[in-house]
C-alpha cells in the first residue's frame, strides 16, 4: 500500500487532531497530525471525514503502515470524530475556522469567558455569547448556526459508521442528503442504492439488515424489483419477461415467488416499473427506460415525417462533382448508397472493415456542405470521435461533449428547449450507443435536421441497455444500406479478410503467417501457457518486431473478466512484468496503482470530463494529498484516494470495454475456459479493434466455438414493435456489394 515497505499492522487509535495538514472537501480525504494515547510523538493519520479540525477527538480503526516517502501512518478505514472536551482542545477547535465567525482571536475569548463550558452555552443560552467583547447580534447568529451544522455533520457519520458505511462511502452519503442522511437510512435504506454512486443493493440491504428490517419485508422485496431489472440493465435488457424477472428476483432477494410478485404488483401501481408486451409475452420494464425507449421511436419516427433541411439537389451533378473534388472514382453500389442519403430525411449505413463507410461518409457530407447545409459530427468515445475527425477532415465530438454536461445534475444542457443548431447530424459507431444516451441525443436533434447513422450492426451491442442500431434496422421503418463486400486495397490485409470470414461463420486463417503480416495466430492450449505467451509477445515480441510501445500501443482484449485468462488477471501479470514501479503505490478497491499504469475509468464522471471506456496513463501518485493524476489524451485529471473505485488497470481489458476505439495492435486470448462468452460477434469485435496487428492467443477449438457461435442470448427491448408498428415503407436492407473485380450491385 502507497510505497510500504513491510506487512500492515491492524490497530486502533484514538487521540486529538493536533492540526488537519490536509483535507478534500469533495472526496472527505483527509491527512491529520494527531496527539495519539500510548504514543509520545504526534502521528499521521490518512482517512476520510466530512469535516474534520484540530482540537477535535478521533478514534479510528485501520492499519499502521510505513510509507517509504513518509515514514509510518495510519491508514484509517472508519474514522470517527467528536467535540473536544479539553479548554486545549476546544480552543484549536474553535480557533481552526471550523465554526464560522469564530477564528483564534474569539477561540481565544470564548474560552477564557466560558471555559470547557462553551459549546453548552452555543447550545442551551447563545444570548450569553453577547458577553463576550465583539460579539455582536450578527456574529452570536453565525456562531449558533454554524455550531449546530457541524453537530448534524457528526451524527450522520456516526449514523453511517455504526451501520458499516466506510468513511470514504459516508461522506458522499452525506454529500447527496446533507442534514436528511439519518432520516433517508432510517426509513428506507434502499433509496441509497438508487441516489449514491458507489452504494448498490447489497450494501443497501446490508445497512437495512443492521437497522432490523427483515428479509421479507416490503420495502426489501419492493427494492428488490427494480434490483433485478438493474442486473438485467447490466446485460443488455431494457426489461424482462415477467416468467424471467420473478425467479431472478426470488433467487437474488431469497424471498418466495409469492412476495416478489405482490411486490411487482405494488411497485407496477406505484410506476416504478411499467408493464408492456414485447413479442407477445408480458414484460416488466424499468419505467425510465421504457420511457426512453418510447422517446427514441417517437422521435425517429417524428424526423422521418419531416421535409428535407436541403433544397432538391441532383445526384446526376453531384456525383461527378464529388469524384472530380476528392479523385477517387466511386463504384457504382456506392452512387447509389450518396442518392440513396441525398434524398433521405434518417438513413443508417452499415458494414464491416473495408467495405468504404468512410469513403461514403465523406462524400455525402462534402455535398452537402457545398450547398451550406450546417453538418455536426459525433461518437460515442473520445476515441471514436478523434478517428472520424481524422477520417473526414471535420471536427468530431463525443456525444456527451456534444450535448454539454451539466456536473450539477449529470444531465445535459442540449435538449428539446435547447436543441443542436444543425441541418445534419452524423454519428458514428452507432451500434455503441444505448438507449438512455440515443434518447438524450434526439431530443436534441433539431425538428427539421437529417439523421446519418453509421456502424457496423454485427459487433457486440451497446455495454449499456437495448440494441438501438440493430432495431432500427430489424423494425424495416428507416432506410437502411447494408455493404457488405471488401474493397481491392483492404482486401489485402489479413485483420479484415479474417474478420469478414468470422462474421460469415468461417474460421479465421490460422496458418503460420509471413513475418510483416498483420494477422497471427500464437498456439497455447492451456490457461499457464497463454498467460506466459501474451505477456511475452506484449512485452517483448511485438514492440522488437513492430516498434511499438508495450503500453500505449499494445491493447490485450479478453472475452470475460474472470478466470486464468481473464482480463482481471492478466491486468496483475501485466503489471507486474511492464511496470514494477518503485515509487509510490495506493492500493484502492481490489486494485494497485502506480505511476505508469495505463488505466481505464468505468463510469461517467462529468464534473471531471471522462467518461465509461476512456484510457490513461497515471502520471502521479501523491500519498500527503491522497491523490492520484491521470493523463487522458494529455490532460491531467485528480482522483482523490476515495474515488479510486472509478479506475481499473488497463493492461487487459473486456472486448465489451473496448468497443468504438481501435488500437495499433490487440492481443487477444482465446480459450475453451472462456466458453460462456465465445461468440462470433464477440471475437469479430475483438478483431476489428486492430489497426496495424492482431494476435489470437489460445486453441484451435476455442474459436472454433466462438465462431460457430451466434450473438448470444437475445435482448429484450421495445423499440424495434415501436418502430414496425408505424407501418414504415423500407425492408430492413437495402444491401450494398462491390466485387473485387469491379462494382455490382447485389
Amino acid at each position: 500500500m502507497d510505497g510500504m515497505s513491510e506487512a500492515p499492522a491492524q490497530g486502533a487509535l484514538a487521540g486529538l487532531v493536533e492540526r488537519a495538514t490536509f483535507h478534500s472537501e469533495e472526496s472527505g480525504f483527509c491527512v491529520l497530525r494527531t496527539k495519539a494515547r500510548r504514543h509520545r510523538d504526534l502521528v499521521t493519520v490518512v482517512g476520510h471525514a466530512a469535516s474534520i479540525a484540530a482540537g477535535e477527538w478521533i478514534t479510528a480503526t485501520g492499519e499502521w503502515v510505513n510509507d517509504r516517502a513518509h515514514g509510518q501512518q495510519f491508514r484509517a478505514r472508519f474514522l470517527r470524530a467528536s467535540a473536544p472536551t479539553s479548554k486545549e482542545g476546544i480552543e484549536k477547535y474553535l480557533g481552526s475556522g471550523m465554526v464560522r465567525g469564530v477564528g483564534q482571536v474569539y477561540a481565544r475569548k470564548l474560552v477564557r469567558a466560558f471555559g470547557e463550558a462553551v459549546f453548552d452555552v452555543i447550545e442551551a443560552s447563545p444570548e450569553r455569547l453577547r458577553e463576550v467583547d465583539g460579539i455582536g447580534p450578527v456574529r452570536a447568529a453565525r456562531i449558533v448556526a454554524a455550531w449546530a451544522e457541524q453537530k448534524a455533520v457528526r451524527e450522520i457519520m456516526v449514523f453511517l459508521h455504526a451501520h458499516g458505511v466506510g468513511t470514504s462511502r459516508a461522506v458522499r452519503v452525506f454529500k447527496t442528503y446533507v442534514a436528511d442522511a439519518i432520516r433517508v437510512m432510517s426509513e428506507d435504506p434502499y433509496r441509497l442504492a438508487r441516489d449514491v454512486r458507489g452504494i448498490g443493493f447489497k450494501t443497501a440491504d446490508t445497512i437495512a439488515e443492521r437497522l432490523g428490517i427483515e428479509r421479507t419485508a416490503m420495502v426489501r422485496v419492493r427494492a428488490g424489483i427494480s434490483h433485478a431489472l438493474t442486473e438485467a440493465m447490466d446485460d443488455g435488457h431494457c426489461g424482462l419477461p415477467v416468467g424471467e424477472l420473478v425467479p431472478l428476483a426470488e433467487r437474488l432477494l431469497e424471498v418466495p415467488a409469492e412476495l416478489v410478485r405482490t411486490a411487482l404488483e405494488l411497485e407496477l401501481q406505484a410506476g416504478t416499473v411499467v408493464a408492456d408486451r414485447v413479442e407477445g409475452q408480458d414484460c416488466v420494464f424499468l419505467a425510465g427506460l421504457h420511457r426512453a425507449e418510447r422517446a427514441v421511436a417517437d422521435r425517429l419516427l417524428a424526423l422521418l415525417g419531416g421535409r428535407l433541411p436541403w433544397e432538391a439537389i441532383d445526384p446526376d451533378k453531384a456525383l461527378p462533382w464529388i469524384e472530380a473534388q476528392t479523385g477517387l472514382a466511386l463504384a457504382e453500389s456506392q452512387r447509389a448508397v450518396v442518392r440513396l442519403a441525398l434524398s433521405s430525411k434518417v438513413l443508417v449505413v452499415t458494414g464491416g472493415p473495408g467495405v468504404g463507410k468512410t469513403t461514403i461518409v465523406n462524400a455525402i457530407l462534402c455535398i452537402l456542405a457545398a450547398k451550406g447545409v450546417e453538418l455536426l459530427l459525433c461518437a460515442p468515445t473520445g476515441r471514436a470521435a478523434k478517428r472520424m475527425a481524422e477520417a473526414t477532415g471535420m471536427e468530431a465530438r463525443t456525444v456527451h461533449r456534444l450535448l454539454e454536461v451539466d456536473p450539477a445534475n449529470g444531465g445535459f444542457r442540449r435538449g428539446a428547449d435547447d436543441p443542436l443548431e444543425c441541418g445534419v447530424l452524423v454519428v458514428d459507431e452507432a451500434s455503441m450507443v444505448d438507449v438512455p444516451l440515443m434518447n438524450a441525443l434526439l431530443k436534441a436533434v433539431p425538428a427539421g435536421a437529417a439523421l446519418l447513422l453509421v456502424g457496423d450492426v454485427d459487433q457486440l451491442p451497446s455495454v449499456g441497455p437495448g440494441q438501438v442500431l440493430a432495431d432500427v434496422i430489424a423494425s424495416g421503418a428507416v432506410p437502411v444500406v447494408r455493404l457488405t463486400e471488401v474493397f481491392r486495397q483492404a482486401a489485402q490485409s489479413r485483420i479484415i479478410v479474417n474478420a469478414h470470414r468470422v462474421n460469415r461463420g468461417e474460421m479465421p486463417d490460422l496458418e503460420r503467417a509471413e513475418p510483416g503480416s498483420d494477422f497471427h495466430f500464437v498456439p497455447a492450449d492451456d490457461p499457464e501457457t497463454a498467460v506466459a505467451r501474451v505477456v511475452e509477445l506484449v512485452r517483448t515480441r511485438i514492440p522488437r518486431r513492430f516498434g511499438l510501445d508495450p503500453v500505449r500501443d499494445v491493447q490485450v482484449l479478453c472475452p470475460m473478466n474472470r478466470s486464468g485468462v481473464g482480463a482481471r488477471s492478466l491486468n496483475v501479470e501485466l503489471q507486474a512484468a511492464l511496470n514494477p514501479a518503485p515509487g509510490p503505490k495506493v492500493q484502492r478497491f481490489g486494485w494497485t496503482f502506480a505511476a505508469g499504469d495505463k488505466v481505464m475509468q468505468v463510469d461517467n464522471d462529468y464534473e471531471k470530463e471522462v467518461h465509461n471506456g476512456d484510457i490513461g496513463l497515471v502520471a502521479a501518485i501523491d500519498p500527503d494529498a491522497g491523490e492520484l493524476t491521470a493523463s487522458f489524451d494529455g490532460r491531467a485529471v485528480a482522483y482523490g484516494f476515495g474515488e479510486l473505485d472509478s479506475l481499473v488497470l488497463a493492461y487487459a481489458t473486456t472486448i465489451h470495454k473496448s468497443q468504438g476505439s481501435e488500437y495499433p495492435a490487440v492481443v487477444i486470448p482465446v480459450l475453451t475456459q472462456h466458453y460462456p462468452m465465445l461468440r462470433r460477434n464477440l471475437v469479430y469485435t475483438g478483431v476489428t479493434r486492430g489497426k496495424r496487428l492482431v494476435v489470437l492467443v489460445g486453441q484451435r477449438g476455442a474459436i472454433a466455438i466462438a465462431v460457430r457461435g451466434m450473438a448470444g442470448r437475445r435482448r429484450w427491448s421495445k423499440l424495434r414493435e415501436w418502430l414496425a408498428a408505424w407501418g414504415g415503407p423500407h425492408e430492413p436492407f437495402a444491401r450494398m456489394r462491390t466485387g473485387r473485380h469491379g462494382p455490382a450491385p447485389a
